[in-house]
């Protein structure tokens, strides 16, 4: 069972817990206000053993009752005030801490919605919860307690010394002997305590992600019979904390057994002075007995001192831990001039040695003449039919002689493959329009259709310049790698150059591992690319704002996610505000999800977590339904129909594809069913496209895609 290590980096616990400072202002005057009635509760506290003094030396000595009765009188309304004072404290800081600690709860619910999808794949759920809950607890009780009686001790016992020293500087100088063993066991107890702090809130947090796993995967534990082994791994944890919190346990009683039995030393010291003074006739028995009762009021602030440190110690740690989550930088709404222009330039240096492709198809093509990878192929004629429409717009540009000098400077390395034929289409009519524009034989222009096909389709890799190179969705040299991956580690994605038409649906097939979840996940911007560039209708994703971007797609991952709400909250989560029951009845319908109605309150039947009281199927049918109630523009969807039947899936595809008639869609597809849902199919390999054509056709031309078509090909791909 993994656990997390903690930190031992040297710190300041006052610089790190003076970073709360920003939420703590709002209410400082509040605060202010409670340390200083506890200020003066402590020094009421102060006043009693000068009445004391008073009343010994005076009416006591006089044997005076009425005077006696008098003092009982100022002690007990002394008493009292102190009490209201220390009330009134209280009171003050209540609400405004738990406002305090509310809003730092929410600010760190808002920075989680806005970290990155691989700052959560890092990080345990547990180390999370851990942080929300228990962390800021301990902060607000360091706020309310640790914090304001650090203050207050300190005035206390400097208070108290200097009215000692003024009665009798002698036992004054006694009752201070035990002041330098105590501060030197204090900063030693500091430092030791503030690893064992952290190393116990860190395994906190290894115990909330076990008791959390082991209750969500409950179904799994019991299936498997695994739940020995569960509560061995749980028992095992908890006995690290056990051990850790005994350390803890032992520091505390180690500087709490030193504070109190120097201190009470020096009391016992000063008595046995106090009264050879008293007997000699040096020191008056009212000032004696004053004395000592302040030395004993001062005893409570010095024997906190332990606890007090302990707190402020794990409030600390607690708020390093808090703000190492904070500092965490959140996903970037826009992408800057600088960095786009940048990616462009790599983008393009990374592809102009790639072989060209089809219709921006081409991403995973090495450089031409690399023996390691074999030619990509272009299914269809769709590099043909660009190589037509860059020709038709190069002639009405008066540019012609340069798009023949173009295609015949390119080495034509895409294989064109359509059934049997051998001459894609368009092909000649680009090509006689050409000659037609330079006053050449059209025959001669012909000739070189081929390499005008290949230049156009590379020119696919780099930055797009034609009128309608700007239409539906665009991968552009497309590179990943994870951001904690090693800079020398092959990408996950390796040039990736694809284009989905304005409303056309395109299937992306490959086997486990060859990055079609990664690539989906490009799209709306859950990882951020690496180099090249995405397009919706031809504005880069990266100069969206994530609001925008995710306004315009819509996603539905193979395992599907709901919330502890209900049907209706949580298909409705993918419209705007404005949806209604009219919006939820046909995603519904889509997604054939009408079991909803059945359900006890029908579409208000709350899932519960996880939407566990469903079964996987249901649940996939709602998180498509969710992904197509909004009517998105660009709509992506892993594996959507993996949980359904047979009957349900074809159900499910036949309304599907009233969506996608006016939908772009990137369908990444396991079985040819889905991929019949698609006109088009993208193969990916190695986290490279190899080829794109339509489902027949591929089948027929390339073995890779017709093997994982194939039985034996979808087995392997689920193993």
């Amino acid at each position: 069972m993994a656990t997390t290590r903690a930190t031992t980096k040297d710190r300041s616990a006052v610089r790190t817990l003076l970073r709360l400072w920003p939420y703590v202002r709002p209410v400082r005057a509040r605060l202010f206000t409670a340390a200083a009635v506890a200020v003066v509760a402590s020094c009421v506290g102060l006043v009693i053993p000068l009445v004391l003094k008073w009343m010994v030396d005076g009416p006591v000595a006089d044997r005076d009752p009425a005077g006696v009765g008098l003092g009982a009188l100022y002690l007990l309304l002394l008493g009292l005030l102190e009490a209201g004072l220390f009330g009134l404290r209280r009171w003050l800081v209540a609400r405004p801490l738990s406002h305090v600690e509310a809003e730092m709860r929410a600010g760190l619910y808002r920075h989680l919605q806005r970290l990155p999808v691989a700052f959560h794949d890092r990080w345990a759920s547990g180390q999370l919860l851990s942080r929300a809950t228990t962390d800021l607890m301990l902060v607000r009780m360091f706020l309310a307690f640790p914090l304001t009686f650090l203050l207050v001790n300190a005035v206390t016992i400097l208070a108290g010394v200097i009215i000692m020293l003024l009665q009798d500087w002698s036992l004054g100088l006694v009752i201070l002997g035990p002041a330098l063993p105590v501060v030197v066991m204090c900063v030693v107890f500091e430092s030791r305590y503030a690893v064992v702090a952290r190393l116990a809130q860190d395994q906190v947090g290894d115990l909330t992600t076990v008791v959390e796993e082991s209750v969500l995967g409950i179904r799994i534990i019991k299936g498997f019979g695994r739940h020995r082994s569960q509560a061995r791994a749980f028992r095992s944890l908890s006995s690290t904390l056990r051990g850790t919190e005994l350390r803890k346990a032992r520091l505390l009683a180690t500087i709490w057994a030193v504070i109190v039995t120097l201190p009470e030393m020096a009391i016992g010291a000063a008595l046995v002075l106090g009264t050879v003074q008293v007997a000699d006739g040096d020191l008056s028995a009212g000032t004696l007995v004053a004395f000592l009762s302040t030395a004993l009021a001062l005893r409570w602030p010095v024997d906190s001192i332990g606890f007090l440190l302990a707190m402020s110690q794990e409030a600390s740690t607690a708020t390093e831990r808090y703000f190492e989550v904070m500092d965490e930088p959140p996903e970037t709404e826009t992408v800057t001039g600088v960095r786009a222009v940048a990616g462009d330039r790599a983008t393009t240096e990374a592809t102009v040695s790639a072989a060209g492709s089809a219709d921006g198809s081409g991403a995973g093509e090495t450089a031409a003449g690399d023996p390691a990878v074999g030619k990509p192929v272009v299914i269809a004629g769709d590099a043909s039919q660009l190589a037509g429409d860059s020709a038709v717009a190069r002639a009405r540009d008066g540019s012609a002689h340069a798009a023949v000098a173009e295609a015949d400077a390119v080495p034509g390395d895409a294989v064109e493959i359509a059934g049997d034929a051998t001459t894609p289409a368009g092909a000649g009519d680009a090509s006689t329009l050409a000659a037609d524009a330079v006053g050449a034989d059209p025959s001669a222009s012909e000739t070189n259709s081929r390499g005008a096909d290949a230049s156009d389709a590379q020119a696919c890799h780099g930055d797009v310049t034609d009128a309608d190179a700007g239409d539906g969705l665009r991968f552009v040299g497309v590179v990943f790698r994870y951001p904690d991956a090693d800079p020398g580690s092959p990408p996950i994605l390796d040039r990736v150059d694809l284009h989905i038409r304005p409303g056309e649906s395109m299937a992306l097939v490959g086997a486990t591992g060859s990055g079609k979840t990664t690539l989906t996940a490009l799209v709306p911007r859950l990882h951020e690319v690496t180099a090249g560039r995405i397009t919706l209708d031809g504005e880069d994703v990266t100069a969206m704002s994530r609001d925008e971007l995710r306004a315009k797609v819509a996603v539905a991952f193979e395992e599907p996610t709901l919330f502890s709400a209900s049907v209706a909250e949580n298909v409705l989560m993918g419209a705007d505000d404005r949806a209604g029951a009219a919006e939820l009845e046909r995603a519904l319908a889509i997604a054939q999800a009408e079991f909803a109605h059945d359900l006890p309150q029908g579409t208000e039947t709350q899932v519960g977590e996880q939407g566990l009281s469903l079964s996987g199927g249901q649940r996939q049918r709602l998180a498509l339904a969710r992904a197509v109630v909004g009517q998105p523009r660009f709509l992506v969807l892993d594996d959507p129909l993996s949980a359904l039947d047979v009957h349900t899936e074809a159900a499910v595809e036949a309304a599907l594809r009233q969506v996608l008639a006016d939908t772009t869609a990137l369908i990444v597809a396991h079985r040819p069913s889905t991929v019949l849902l698609a006109d088009r199919v993208a193969l990916l390999s190695g986290g490279r496209i190899t080829a794109v054509g339509t489902h027949q056709e591929l089948l027929r031309a390339n073995t890779e895609y017709a093997h994982l078509m194939s039985g034996n090909g979808r087995q392997e791909d689920d193993r």
